[in-house]
Parts: C-alpha cells; sequence; structure tokens
C-alpha cells in the first residue's frame, strides 16, 4: 500500500527495534520511563508501534501496547488502523486480539475507502475474513448497520469484499463471503470497469475456482456491464478459454445452491459439506462434458472429493431408492425418509433460485409429500447390524461413478417414477437386490 514497515527506521529510540524484535519486557521498561514514547510514529506512513506489531505478527507486543491503554483504532497517515494491516498480512491471531481489545470493524483508509473485511478479502486471507464476519454479528456492527449490510460493504471504488476476492482469485474467500449473504450479481461504481459483476471480475482474472463458484451461487450469466458485455465476453478477451466454456451462455446450466429454501440454511456442517460436495461432483460432471473440445482437462471426481470406498459392491448397504446408485446419506425430518446427498440436491434444485422472489416454496419429500423441515445426516446400518454414522469423509462407497443429473438440466427426473416408491413399499432396493442375487442397473 505504498508503506514499507520496517521496524528500524527509529532505531535510535529504541521503540521500534523492541516492537520488531519481540522484547515486550524492554518496551515496558522503556515506556515506565518515558509514556510519550508510545507517541512516535515510524516512516513516511506514519505508522505506530501497534501498527508494526499487528502488521509483523508480534501478538506478544500487540498484546502488552493494549494492556498500556493505546487506543486499538489509532490511525496512520492513510488512516489504517492496526486491525487493517494485520488482516492485510494474514495475522490471525492480532486480528482476533485486537477485535477481543475493542477494535471498530467498520472505519474507513483514506486510500481507497476500504474496511478490515475488504482488506482480507483483497489479500486472500479466510481465517481472517471469518473472524471479522463472526464478530460483525455481536459488535454493534450488526445493531447499527446489520449483518447483510456490512458483509456487501462498498469501497470508495463501489467495490463490495466478494467483488475484490472474485478480481484477486480467492475463492476460500468467495464462498465465505457468499455463505454469508454477499451478493452475488452486486455491480460496481468505478472499480474496474464500471457496472461489472463478481463473475466479470472472476472472468477477467481467469480464475476458474472462483467462476465455479459463483455459478454454483446463481451468478447470471447474462448479465451485463455499462459497455454491455457478459462475463463470456470478458474471458474470452482476456483469453481465459476453460472459464469462457463454463460462461458461455449458449452452455447448459450449472446446478445452484438453493440457499433462499430455510432448511439449507439451517444445515447442521456434516450435512451441508455432504450437499456441497453432491453439487460440486455434479457441477464438475457438466463442466467435463463441456470442456472435450478444449485443451484442458479436469482432473478425475475421485481427485476432487477424495474416493473413499469401504464399503464393498456385495455389502448389504442401504442404496438410494430414488438413483439405486449410492448409499442414503441424508435423512429428511420429520418423516424420517433417507436419500443420498445428490438426490436431495437435485430435489432442491429443480427449480434455479429467483432472487426477486420474497421466499421460495421448500419441496417435499418424494416418498410421502409430506413438507421438508429439516435435512440431517442419516445413520448407515451396515449387514454387520453395526450403526455408523455417516460422515463427509466416508461419503462415497457407491456402485458406480456415474453422475444423477441429466447434461444441462436440474431436474429431478427420477421423481417420475413416483408409482414405483409405493410398489416397493418401503424395503431398500439395496436390500431386495442382495436378497435376490440380482445385479441392479440404473435405467
Amino acid at each position: 500500500m505504498g508503506q514499507a514497515l520496517s521496524c528500524g527506521e527509529r532505531e535510535e529510540s529504541g521503540l521500534f527495534g523492541a516492537v520488531g524484535k519481540g522484547e515486550v519486557e524492554r518496551l515496558e521498561a522503556m515506556v515506565d520511563a518515558d509514556p510519550s514514547v508510545l507517541e512516535e510514529t515510524s516512516g513516511y506512513g506514519r505508522l505506530s508501534a501497534l501498527h508494526v506489531a499487528a502488521s509483523n505478527g508480534r501478538i506478544e507486543v500487540v498484546s502488552a501496547l493494549l494492556d498500556l491503554s493505546l487506543n486499538p483504532d489509532i490511525l496512520n497517515r492513510y488512516k489504517q488502523t492496526p486491525l487493517m494491516l494485520a488482516a492485510m498480512h494474514g495475522k490471525i491471531s492480532c486480528v482476533q486480539k485486537l477485535i477481543q481489545a475493542g477494535a471498530n470493524i467498520l472505519m474507513f483508509d483514506s486510500l481507497h475507502g476500504r474496511t478490515c473485511l475488504h482488506y482480507a478479502a483483497y489479500y486472500g486471507h479466510s481465517d481472517c475474513l471469518q473472524a471479522i464476519l463472526s464478530a460483525a454479528h455481536s459488535t454493534p456492527v450488526s445493531d447499527s448497520w446489520g449483518f447483510a449490510r456490512f458483509v456487501n460493504i462498498r469501497d470508495g471504488g463501489g467495490a463490495t469484499p466478494l467483488h475484490l476476492a472474485a478480481r484477486q482469485s480467492r475463492p476460500e474467500c468467495v464462498h465465505i463471503l457468499l455463505d454469508s449473504g454477499a451478493l452475488v450479481c452486486a455491480s460496481t461504481g468505478g472499480y474496474g470497469y464500471l457496472g461489472s459483476t463478481p463473475l466479470h471480475l472472476a472472468a477477467r482474472g481467469g480464475s476458474l475456482e472462483c467462476v465455479r463458484e459463483l455459478l454454483a451461487w446463481g451468478a447470471d450469466r447474462h448479465q451485463v456491464d455499462s459497455s454491455g458485455r457478459i462475463p463470456y465476453t470478458v474471458a474470452l478477451k482476456h483469453k481465459h478459454r476453460v472459464c469462457a466454456a463454463l460462461l458461455d451462455p449458449s452452455s447448459a446450466e450449472p446446478l445452484v445452491w438453493p440457499s433462499p429454501l430455510k432448511f439449507i440454511s439451517e444445515l447442521n456442517p456434516e450435512a451441508k459439506t455432504l450437499l456441497e460436495t453432491a453439487l460440486k461432483e455434479a457441477n464438475m460432471e457438466r463442466e467435463k462434458a463441456l470442456l472435450k473440445e478444449t485443451v484442458y482437462s479436469l482432473p478425475s471426481l475421485d481427485s476432487i472429493v477424495g474416493a473413499d470406498d469401504t464399503a464393498s459392491e456385495a455389502s448389504d448397504v442401504e442404496l438410494c431408492c430414488i438413483c439405486f446408485d449410492q448409499l442414503c446419506t441424508i435423512e429428511v425430518r420429520p418423516c424420517g425418509h433417507q436419500m443420498c446427498a445428490h438426490c436431495i440436491l437435485a430435489l432442491c434444485c429443480h427449480k434455479k433460485p429467483n432472487p426477486t422472489a420474497a421466499c421460495t416454496t421448500a419441496p417435499v419429500c418424494p416418498f410421502c409429500r409430506s413438507s421438508i423441515t429439516q435435512l440431517v445426516v442419516a445413520e448407515i446400518e451396515t449387514s454387520n447390524d453395526l450403526e455408523l454414522e455417516f460422515s463427509p469423509s466416508n461419503s462415497k462407497p457407491r456402485r458406480s461413478r456415474k453422475s444423477n443429473f441429466s447434461e444441462g438440466s436440474s431436474s429431478f427426473k427420477s421423481l417420475s417414477a413416483m408409482g414405483s416408491f409405493t410398489r416397493l413399499g418401503g424395503i431398500s432396493p439395496g436390500k431386495i437386490a442382495a436378497e435376490c442375487n440380482v445385479v441392479i442397473d440404473k435405467p
């Protein structure tokens, strides 16, 4: 940001030498001898001792300075706080300590009008980003601004943290922000090209992971910037062929994470991981078909999500009654019926979420037609009468690697065979196959 973080420019006083080396006792002795020493600054940026300690990750010095009642929101020449510099350099322990000491997360610098949230997103420090977002739930920010407004806070150029993370190719930060309520189709002001969405910026930077993440959260491939360009055009202009293949508006729509559904927002971490993995698998199958004619080849699904075929082909485990392909990993509440994560996801993604709609109609259980109010991880019962809690790390035993989704469609096509569910009488097709020694192939 146009400033050095050197600790040696004021070595004659010894203050910044002690800060840079983490010599807490020496620092405290200097303050006891002359309390005004804390008013000294370093370099053209006028960095205080707390700025230097926070940016260098000297947590002991940060704690000592805060214990001396030093203002946690002290400003340098560019109105940057120590929290901003700690977030910029990814010093998570210092970020947490400053927040704990009451640092204001809603302060703007004079360089680009950015907050500590912008800094964490821009430089890709997902742990710092998560810490700041967590603090926003319990600080006065949530009362005065509201959490949703804070997540989508704009800098001086009209860019939200999501815009910055997408442009800088920070997929982990993109995911955290989207999961926290960032607007996937928000347009910029003066940042980048006027009217750019996060998808435009990810296409410009050629970040395939960011493009995937944004599309999976409902980013509009047809939205234009102020120059009338869609993300596909931007990707082609910057010669990002793979991104362009995924962004081509004439290609199949990807599956979209059904975030508007209430029970999706209330998923526990294990169930959420299973569904996110299923979403990634389904969209990877779509990508494979789209990229066949490019020089780029995608890695196998096994390398993406990790294969763990602990259940053998002949094991008497209960397969999903809809696809006959994968284990029942998700249980529907309150009825208790079980399905695999892929079929649950297809049921929830039957229609692409409409951002203009006030609410989304919740899907019903395909077996009993009762409303779904909750999804939990199912318990698997094996032939050895052992009950195993299904975890995301053991989510892959299956009979085949074929996707349950047809190319270019998120329709839940297996639901058309509703009559077969009634005839089965609740007996698992996997168990029927085992008893009859018949191999059931997916049609």
